[in-house]
């Protein structure tokens, strides 16, 4: 069996993965009334920000935050508990990955909160130690990424798979995200990311899909001592009030 093939096997065999899932989904959905007379007509802040860490879940060990200094400049950097402290902090000249004084701040429900109720933006690390994820995330962030990855949205449907669009942060592009039942291989991940692209190329022909510009993860292996790549959180109070991140 060449790699074609055994990737093509691989597909099928998510696309089982996935179909078993929508048929439990259309059970519980026919349950109906039980279903709607037993959920909470409100959640509470503790119950939202679980059902939140139950889908977006990545390296738990780690998160990235956000950071704008006085000049206007932004970016994300690993949450350290010892960022800028005197003596053990020794940003620029060391990278944080290789900082001997490393104390990375672990994905928790602290931090989630902080996100959620605008105190902060953080990333995630959707990679974990073992190359496997829980997630896949496609961006498209360029002129025709509304009709780009509405295109996508379709190819994933097409094919029996579940996923959600997210206007993204800056409200000029969009996230796509798919979400499995347990971690699987990255690569597997990714295969399958191409694959639906591929297939929504096909569906869309007449669209150049410049606006696609990676997957998250956004690498089928890890380098030693490495965490990848980040990609920001959805529903962060502030983008979300203003219609994005959503």
């Amino acid at each position: 069996m060449n790699e074609l093939e055994k990737i093509e096997q691989q597909i099928l065999e998510l696309r089982g993965k996935l179909s078993h899932l929508e048929q439990r989904r259309q059970s519980l959905l026919a349950q109906g009334d039980s279903v709607v007379a037993s959920a909470p007509k409100e959640y509470s802040p503790d119950q939202k920000i679980a059902l939140f860490k139950s889908y977006f879940k990545g390296n738990e060990k780690c998160y990235a935050h956000r950071w704008q200094n006085n000049k206007g400049r932004s970016g994300y950097a690993v949450a350290c508990f010892n960022e800028w402290q005197q003596g053990l902090c020794n940003k620029p000249k060391v990278k944080c990955l290789e900082c001997p004084n490393q104390a990375f701040k672990p994905l928790d429900e602290e931090a989630l909160y902080n996100h959620l109720v605008g105190q902060e933006v953080i990333g995630l690390y959707p990679m974990q130690p073992n190359n496997t994820c829980w997630l896949l995330a496609v961006d498209f962030d360029k002129s025709d990424w509304q009709l780009a990855s509405k295109a996508y949205v379709d190819a994933c449907q097409q094919n029996g798979i579940d996923c959600l669009l997210e206007r993204s942060r800056s409200g000029n592009g969009a996230h796509v995200w798919i979400f499995f039942e347990q971690a699987i291989e990255a690569k597997l991940a990714r295969q399958m990311g191409f694959f639906l692209l591929d297939e929504a190329m096909k569906i869309h022909g007449a669209l150049s899909f410049e606006s696609y510009d990676r997957l998250f993860p956004n690498q089928d292996v890890l380098p030693v001592g490495g965490i990848g790549n980040l990609i920001a959180l959805p529903l962060q109070k502030q983008s979300r009030s203003c219609g994005n991140s959503t």
